[in-house]
């Protein structure tokens, strides 16, 4: 390949990477690249788990062997199988030289001191001539590796083609960190800074997918809302600091009792509000763990508890439309609960289904059409 070839192969990558949407899409585009620019058959992008030690495998691309996943999940491999990750080219880096990319092939190593008999074996099994290795170097530590493979017969890879798959390597490095930016910008815009849970956003478009999916196949879809019994008076006389405590501590809570259902999302959605999506469980396995969370928040050493309310498309609540009336009826619910200075959860529709006062109370006409915090408001009665 010429280099021209080899500038337009570069910018190629460079593109894919920049419009991968999801780290899958940057791990895919990264590999299927270095594959194109290097001539290979196969390639795979392999990250460094340090607190694991081990080299798990992100993405395969290319003619795949027997057992090889597009995205495996479960493909890792024991670091100290391959050395030069940890110690070979740690050593070189700190004398001052550059993380350089080696060929070996099925018969043994190519021009490099020392090399992995691991890489050989697997190189012979999958039916590989030779491969050429590229560490990932990231905010100056080893990342991971860029590997490129050819078939038994082909044409070894050269040192032109190191030299060019070190160049190959930089390239990923520099998308990969964009990638783990905007994946941190999203993390962001989706997250509780304080307790670390999902955020209203994440809520509502979860909620709103999930009210879809209900429509379309019946997918039993349930929210629990909860208020945070005495925040107010701990920020008074303790101060904020003990209130973000509380905050955090009940945040840990239903993190906890969430996992309980699989696939269950926790958030706080703002101030002493917090609420479990739940999509898939039965309205009665939501229920016991709304239970468990009032149970765990009564014991907590700060504030008096919770206000939990829950709605269910699997109890008798009416049609559900739209994400808004179930978070409407879940809110009622809530505030029902409060009301009553109940120690368990009050559940929509379980008084006598659509005459359930929580049920009234959420379809009666908002104040502000589609203000849910006015609910509280809606009634100037409050349910006895």
């Amino acid at each position: 390949m010429g280099d021209e070839a080899r500038l337009r192969a570069v910018v190629t990558l460079a593109q894919g990477m920049a419009a991968a949407q999801t780290p899958r899409d940057s791990w895919r585009a990264a590999a299927l690249g270095a594959c194109h620019a290097l001539g290979g058959s196969f390639a795979a992008l392999s990250v460094w788990e340090r607190e694991q030690g081990r080299l798990r495998v992100l993405a395969n691309v290319g003619e795949r062997a027997a057992g090889e996943e597009e995205f495996p999940e479960s493909e890792a491999y024991p670091v100290h199988r391959f050395p030069e990750i940890t110690e070979f080219l740690h050593e070189r880096w700190a004398g001052g030289g550059e993380p350089d990319a080696w060929v070996e092939t099925a018969d043994g190593p190519v021009e490099r001191a020392g090399y992995c008999h691991q890489r050989v074996a697997a190189l012979r099994r999958r039916g590989r001539g030779c491969c050429v290795v590229a560490p990932i170097v990231l905010h100056g530590r080893a990342w991971g590796e860029l590997y490129v493979a050819r078939p038994a017969g082909a044409p070894v890879f050269g040192a032109a083609d190191a030299d060019f798959a070190t160049v190959l390597a930089s390239v990923v490095a520099a998308g990969i960190a964009q990638t783990e930016r905007l994946e941190e910008a999203r993390r962001l815009a989706f997250t509780d800074a304080l307790t670390g849970l999902a955020n209203r956003r994440l809520v509502d478009l979860r909620l709103e997918e999930a009210v879809e999916r209900h429509a379309a196949q019946g997918v039993v879809v349930s929210l629990v809302v909860c208020d945070l019994n005495g925040l107010k008076r701990v920020n008074d006389t303790l101060g904020h600091a003990i209130g973000d405590r509380l905050l955090e501590r009940f945040g840990s809570v239903l993190s906890l009792c969430g996992a309980m259902l699989p696939g269950a999302l926790s958030a706080r959605l703002g101030g002493d509000e917090f609420c479990l999506l739940a999509v898939g469980p039965s309205a009665d396995e939501v229920v016991r763990v709304g239970e468990e969370v009032c149970a765990r928040a009564a014991e907590l050493e700060l504030g008096d508890g919770v206000a939990c309310g829950i709605a269910s498309t699997g109890d008798p609540i009416g049609e559900v439309a739209s994400a808004r009336r179930l978070f409407r009826l879940a809110d009622a619910a809530q505030y029902r609960a409060k009301a009553l200075r109940s120690v368990k959860p009050v559940v929509a529709g379980r008084g006598g289904g659509l005459d359930d006062p929580v049920v009234r109370l959420a379809d009666a006409p908002p104040p502000v059409p589609g203000e849910r915090r006015r609910i509280r408001g809606r009634d100037p009665h409050p349910p006895e």
